[in-house]
Order: structure tokens, then C-alpha cells, then sequence
């Protein structure tokens, strides 16, 4: 594997590559489920996850696109699988369901493996720390207050904060700029190949792609990491 010597400042995305976003969503989507008595319009809580994922899923997909914006994604993602699902209430459910949900979310602290330890091994290797995402601004603070990630990263910039969503080349200009580096000194890593690594490159950064379970197709030019540690074995003193 390559390593680079130039780089100032590693930017994460936050859901799925630090914070672990599946499984948060999943457990707290299971106990809504119970809560509300979702099991008049699906037959089982996989069923109403599943649903609800779809839908969330291509809202995400349109939003980054530029296609949406995030009060449209808010209020559809829950409301378009109640509606599909026969809830003659889905505007009102949705609505509530969106701040419901995103309120709980944010308290919940779950990790993906190794993301602590290898934010503590670059900052005692005199790296900054950026986290880039997509996400509501007030959840992704939470979230990284919550599990204690906030004490470990120098710059937050969300898509909130500069107008545009990744994978927006004006974004990765945003966060740039927050640092004061040139392009050539970032490192992008995130688990997402098009809004994530192809966004981050075509803004001139470095990009490396955080692939688990080695599913995804890596943009030619990238790293691809199957563990977070690995991050810090391409960067090298």
C-alpha cells in the first residue's frame, strides 16, 4: 500500500464510518415500531425497517444530487412508507416521527470498530481532525457529543453549514478553507464512493475509501481500507 507524507488534515464522514449509523437507526426504527403499534400497517418490525430504509435511502440519494432539499427529505421519509403502508394519518405520524427520531438518534453512542483508537493515534501524531457529512447539523453535534468523539476533532462542517451537499466539490472548498491548507493536504476518508472519495478527488484531495466488507467499487485513484487502522499505516511521519 502507498503512503503520503503531505497531508495536514484528515476529514471523516460521520454515519457508517465513525458512528456506527446502521445499527443506531435499526435498534432505535425497532423500538419506535413497538412504541407506536406500527404493527397495524406492517407485519413485522423487519418489514417496517426495510420499508423505511428504502425510502430513506433514495430521499439521501436525491438530496445529494441537489435534487431535494433536507425539510423535503424530513418530511417524506417517514410519511411515503406510513401512506404506502394504508396509516390514514401518515402526514401527522411523519411529522411527529421526524423530530421524534432525530432527537432519540442523536443520544445513541454506538462506534464502528476502531474509530476512537485511530482518531487518538492521529492527534498524538499531530494530524487534524475534521468530520465532513451530509447530516443535520444539531444530530451530528449530538451524536459526536454523545460518544464522546467531540474532543477529538479540531474542525466540523456540515452540509447545513456551507449550502451544499457532498458530493459538491463546493463543500470540500468550504472545509478547506476552515483549515486554511491547501487541497493537496486533505484526506478524505468515508464509506460512501460517490459523495465521499469521487467528491473529495474531484476537489483535489486525497480520498480513502472505508469498505468493510471490500462490496463497493473504489474510484481509480483511491485508497480502499477494510479497517479504520489502516488509515494510519498510509500516512506516514
Amino acid at each position: 500500500m502507498k503512503q503520503l507524507n503531505d497531508i495536514s488534515w484528515v476529514w471523516f464522514d460521520l454515519d457508517d464510518t465513525l458512528w456506527d449509523f446502521r445499527s443506531n437507526s435499526r435498534e432505535l426504527l425497532g423500538a419506535i415500531y413497538h412504541e407506536r403499534g406500527f404493527d397495524r400497517w406492517f407485519a413485522t418490525e423487519q418489514e417496517w425497517v426495510d420499508r423505511y430504509e428504502e425510502h430513506n435511502h433514495r430521499l439521501w440519494r436525491e438530496f445529494a444530487a441537489g435534487n431535494i432539499d433536507s425539510a423535503f427529505l424530513r418530511a417524506d421519509r417517514f410519511r411515503h412508507p406510513l401512506a404506502e403502508a394504508g396509516c390514514r394519518r401518515a402526514d401527522e405520524e411523519g411529522e411527529f416521527l421526524d423530530g421524534h427520531y432525530l432527537d432519540r438518534l442523536g443520544r445513541m453512542s454506538r462506534l464502528l470498530p476502531g474509530a476512537r483508537e485511530i482518531l487518538e493515534e492521529l492527534r498524538s501524531r499531530s494530524y487534524k481532525i475534521g468530520v465532513l457529512s451530509n447530516g443535520f447539523t444539531q444530530v451530528q453535534h449530538c451524536k459526536l457529543q454523545t460518544c464522546g468523539l467531540d474532543r477529538l476533532v479540531d474542525a466540523v462542517v456540515l452540509s447545513d453549514d456551507a449550502g451544499v451537499a457532498k458530493p459538491d466539490r463546493r463543500i470540500f472548498e468550504y472545509a478547506r478553507r476552515k483549515a486554511g491548507v491547501p487541497a493537496g493536504s486533505c484526506l478524505m476518508v468515508g464509506d460512501n464512493p460517490d459523495t465521499d472519495i469521487a467528491g473529495a478527488m474531484a476537489a483535489g484531495w486525497h480520498a480513502a475509501l472505508f469498505s468493510p466488507d471490500g462490496d463497493k467499487i473504489c474510484p481509480e485513484g483511491a485508497f480502499e481500507v477494510a479497517e479504520l487502522g489502516q488509515i494510519g499505516y498510509i500516512l506516514s511521519d
